[in-house]
C-alpha cells in the first residue's frame, strides 16, 4: 500500500472528512438561510416601496384626474432607476408608462405579484425581466402598476450563490489537506508505536511506548500501556526470581528428604528405624507443601483474587485475637507482648488475611527480636491522618537498612536467621496481603530492634 493510501485509509483523516462533511452542510445551511432571509428583506423592501408610490399615485388621480397621473408618471419614469409604471384604460390600452409588455392575465390580478415583463429599452429584443409589481384600480375602471425590477435580488442571489460554492471548495480543500497532515502526524505516531510494541513483542520488555509530552489521547493511551508493561515486567521478574529461589531454596529440603528416605533403607530393618525414617520423610513433605502454599498464596493476593471477601471491621479486634493466640508461645519463651490500640477505628479488610499478616510478623518478632537483654514485643493501632497503622516491634538486633529493601522478596534470610526454621515466605506474604488492602508496608528502625507498619487506608462505615 503507498503511503498516500495509508493516510486516507486512516482514521483521523476519515474523521477530519466526516466533520468536513458536516461542517460543509453545517455552511450550506447557514448561507441558504442567509439567503433565504436577505430576499425575504428585500421583498419586504420593494413590497413598502410599491405601497407608498401607489398611495402617492391615488392621490395624485384623485385630485387631477387621468391627465393629473398621466403627468407625474411621466416625471418619475424620466428619473434614474425608476419603478416600473403601467397606467390602462378599463379595456387594458396602455396609457402611460415604462411597460410594453406583461405576463397574460397579470392586469386582471388586484394583488402583489411576480411577473415578468418588457421595458422600453426592449423593443428590439425579446429579453425578458421579473418584476414584483401590484395592480390597483382607480375610480372609473383605470387600472394601476407599480413595480420594481428584481434585477438586484437575482444578481444578489448569484453573488451568494458563488460564494457559497466558492466557500465550500475552500473549504473542501482546506478541509482535505488538513485532514492529510493530521493524520500524517496521526500516522506517524502510531507507526512509532508500533515499532515499539513490535519490538517489545520480539522480546525487548525493557522498552516502551513513546510519548509526544502533548498529554492527548495517544500520550494517555501510551502511558496506560506503559504502566502495563511495567507491571509485566514486574511479574516477569518476580517470576524468575520465584523460579530461581524455588530452585535454590527448595534443593535443600529435597536433599533432606532423599536422604531421609536412603537412611531408612540402609537401616537394620527394625521397624523402628523405618518409623523414624518415614517420619522424617513425612515432616520435610509437610515443609514443602506450606511452602508450596505459601508461594500459592502469595500469587493468589498479587493477583487480587481476594479483593472480593473485604468487610469492615475493627483492626483492634483483629491484632487483639492475634496476640491472644500467640501469648502462650512468648510466654514459653519469656517474652512479652504490650498492646498499644485506639479503638473505633474501621478498615476495609479480609479478616482472615490480615490477621495471618500479622501473625506472620509475630511469629517473626518472636524468632527473630528478643536479645538476652530485653524480651519485649510491642504492638498496637493508631490512626495518622487518614491512615490507619498496624505496627509491630521488637528489641532484637533489628534489620541493616542495606537490607530492609529486600526482605520482603521471596525466600530473602539474611545471614542471623539461616540457622533458624524458616522459609523466608512471612514478609513477602504480609506485604502481598497489605498491597491487596490498598496499603503499604514499611520497616523501620524501633532503636533498639524493629518496627514493621502496615500503614491501610480507613474506612468511614456506613450507617
Amino acid at each position: 500500500m503507498t503511503a498516500l493510501g495509508k493516510l486516507f485509509r486512516t482514521t483521523a483523516f476519515k474523521l477530519s472528512l466526516a466533520y468536513l462533511v458536516v461542517f460543509a452542510i453545517g455552511a450550506g445551511l447557514v448561507l441558504g438561510r442567509v439567503a433565504w432571509n436577505v430576499k425575504g428583506l428585500m421583498d419586504d423592501q420593494i413590497t413598502s416601496t410599491i405601497d407608498a408610490e401607489i398611495k402617492g399615485l391615488s392621490e395624485q388621480y384623485a385630485q387631477g384626474g387621468l391627465r393629473r397621473l398621466v403627468f407625474v408618471i411621466e416625471q418619475r419614469i424620466r428619473q434614474p432607476g425608476a419603478s416600473l409604471y403601467l397606467a390602462t384604460s378599463p379595456a387594458g390600452q396602455s396609457i402611460a408608462g415604462n411597460v410594453i409588455e406583461l405576463q397574460a392575465g397579470a392586469l386582471e390580478n388586484p394583488s402583489l405579484i411576480e411577473t415578468s415583463y418588457r421595458r422600453d429599452d426592449d423593443r428590439e429584443t425579446d429579453h425578458q425581466h421579473r418584476a414584483l409589481a401590484r395592480i390597483f384600480v382607480l375610480p372609473g375602471g383605470f387600472r394601476l402598476l407599480v413595480g420594481r425590477d428584481l434585477g438586484d435580488r437575482e444578481a444578489l442571489h448569484q453573488v451568494m450563490g458563488r460564494a457559497l460554492f466558492t466557500s465550500l471548495a475552500w473549504l473542501v480543500l482546506i478541509g482535505t489537506l488538513g485532514g492529510l497532515f493530521v493524520a500524517r502526524r496521526v500516522l506517524q505516531r502510531v507507526d512509532a508505536i508500533s515499532a515499539s510494541a513490535h519490538e517489545i513483542m520480539k522480546g525487548d520488555l525493557s522498552r516502551r511506548l513513546p510519548l509526544s509530552g502533548n498529554h492527548d489521547e495517544l500520550d494517555r493511551l501510551a502511558y496506560n500501556l506503559n504502566a502495563m508493561l511495567d507491571r509485566i515486567d514486574e511479574l516477569m521478574a518476580g517470576l524468575k526470581e520465584v523460579s530461581d529461589n524455588i530452585a535454590h531454596d527448595l534443593k535443600t529440603p529435597l536433599t533432606r528428604l532423599r536422604n531421609n528416605a536412603e537412611e531408612a533403607l540402609r537401616a537394620e530393618g527394625s521397624p523402628v528405624a523405618y518409623r523414624e525414617g518415614l517420619e522424617r520423610v513425612i515432616e520435610e513433605s509437610d515443609g514443602l507443601i506450606r511452602i508450596f502454599n505459601a508461594l500459592l498464596t502469595i500469587a493468589r493476593l498479587e493477583a487480587g483474587q481476594a479483593a472480593g471477601e473485604m468487610k469492615p471491621c475493627d483492626p483492634a479486634d483483629i491484632l487483639g485475637d492475634v496476640v491472644e493466640l500467640y501469648e502462650p508461645l512468648a510466654e514459653d519463651t519469656g517474652a512479652q507482648i504490650a498492646l498499644s490500640m485506639e479503638a473505633g477505628l474501621t478498615i476495609s479488610a479480609n479478616r482472615e488475611l490480615m490477621g495471618q499478616a500479622l501473625a506472620n510478623l509475630i511469629d517473626n518478632a518472636l524468632k527473630y527480636g528478643l536479645s538476652e537483654t530485653s524480651r519485649s514485643i510491642s504492638a498496637g493501632v493508631r490512626q495518622v491522618g487518614d491512615r490507619v497503622e498496624l505496627f509491630i516491634a521488637d528489641s532484637g538486633q533489628g534489620i541493616a537498612v542495606a537490607d530492609r529493601t529486600r526482605v520482603t522478596d521471596r525466600f530473602v534470610r539474611l545471614e542471623g536467621a539461616r540457622s533458624r526454621p524458616g522459609s523466608g515466605l512471612g514478609l513477602s506474604m504480609a506485604q502481598a496481603i497489605v498491597k491487596l488492602h490498598g496499603g503499604d508496608l514499611r520497616i523501620e528502625d524501633n532503636a533498639p530492634g524493629l518496627r514493621v507498619v502496615f500503614s491501610l487506608p480507613i474506612s468511614v462505615p456506613h450507617g
